[in-house]
């Protein structure tokens, strides 16, 4: 693990950088505070900061108080080393966010265990980080497909729709929906309903740009988000996705499954959030059609004059 230590006597400096080294530390050694706070704030600073109340430029008490005002992220674990040792010195420098306050002359064997200490917070924190982001993507991904989920793509979209009109640049939505899929799961059973609809997403996952999205819709329904993309552009994307899933049969468990899809755009000029259903709406009704030409088809709304923004104001 890495520490920073901010020092400006060189003797003391060079003390604690060899009982560092040797218990196993990465130590990064400066002799004034405005060097360390420098250090603090750059990414993948060191977790750990044994910092000298004194010194020049920035004292140790500023640095824990800049550290905490800013609410530095990821946690730092911070010991302000002094030879102050009245109680109202500790509690001056706990209260300005050092973690743990030592004296000089420090004993190594209780240097050691306060590190020790810092390392098992730091690390708790960094294991609270993770659980917390997972439980954030399980909030947002659908666990079958690992696709954005119905509520995730919704709030895409949104945002999407508000920056668009901000920009005065087109969206296009696809709706997407897998053909006869019922007969799949009744035919092959659910089992196989599910490896293709894991197998579909895929494909759509991996033949959409960069900064498009896929979310699971409902069912075997999906929605492709696409910004900054015109009608034709759209059109043409959702034909893409159609001949990529269509492509090749899908395989599960020895059973070999031919799927298509059909597809539903509707593209959205100068639309922001509040405009979003009728968005969708055409986006649905598009797909309908394609639905009722025969199915492995994609079918545009028929009416792209309905998302301009004077007449959506109007309804």
């Amino acid at each position: 693990m890495k520490i920073l230590v901010a020092e400006d006597d060189l003797v003391t400096g060079r003390m604690l950088q060899t009982y560092l080294v040797k218990w196993g530390y990465e130590v990064q050694i400066v002799t004034d505070g405005l060097q360390a706070w420098r250090i603090l704030q750059q990414e993948n600073a060191p977790r750990l900061a044994l910092l000298d109340w004194m010194m020049p430029e920035m004292d140790g008490m500023s640095i824990c108080r800049e550290v905490r005002r800013l609410n530095v992220q990821p946690y730092i674990y911070l010991i302000l080393l002094t030879a102050r040792r009245y109680q109202e010195d500790v509690v001056a420098g706990l209260e300005a966010g050092a973690d743990e306050y030592l004296t000089k002359p420090f004993d190594p064997y209780e240097l050691r265990a306060r590190l020790r200490s810092g390392a098992r917070i730091v690390e708790l924190q960094d294991s609270l980080i993770q659980a917390r982001e997972e439980l954030r993507d399980q909030a947002m991904h659908d666990a079958l497909t690992h696709l954005l989920n119905r509520r995730a793509i919704m709030e895409f979209l949104a945002a999407e729709l508000s920056r668009a009109a901000r920009e005065q640049k087109p969206l296009t939505l696809m709706m997407a929906d897998i053909d006869h899929f019922k007969s799949v799961n009744d035919k092959f059973g659910h089992p196989a309903g599910d490896g293709v609809l894991s197998e579909v997403s895929r494909r759509l996952k991996a033949s959409v740009r960069g900064y498009d999205n896929v979310g699971r819709f409902g069912g075997e329904e999906f929605l492709v988000v696409a910004p900054g993309c015109d009608r034709a552009s759209g059109l043409t994307q959702a034909e893409r996705l159609r001949e990529v899933v269509s492509s090749q049969p899908i395989t599960v468990k020895d059973i070999s499954i031919n799927v298509t899809v059909s597809v539903g755009v509707a593209t959205s000029h100068e639309l922001n959030a509040q405009h979003m259903e009728a968005l969708l709406s055409a986006a649905d009704k598009a797909l309908y059609r394609a639905k009722e030409k025969g199915r492995n088809r994609v079918e545009g709304d028929d009416s792209p004059k309905l998302f301009s923004l004077p007449l959506l104001l109007r309804l």
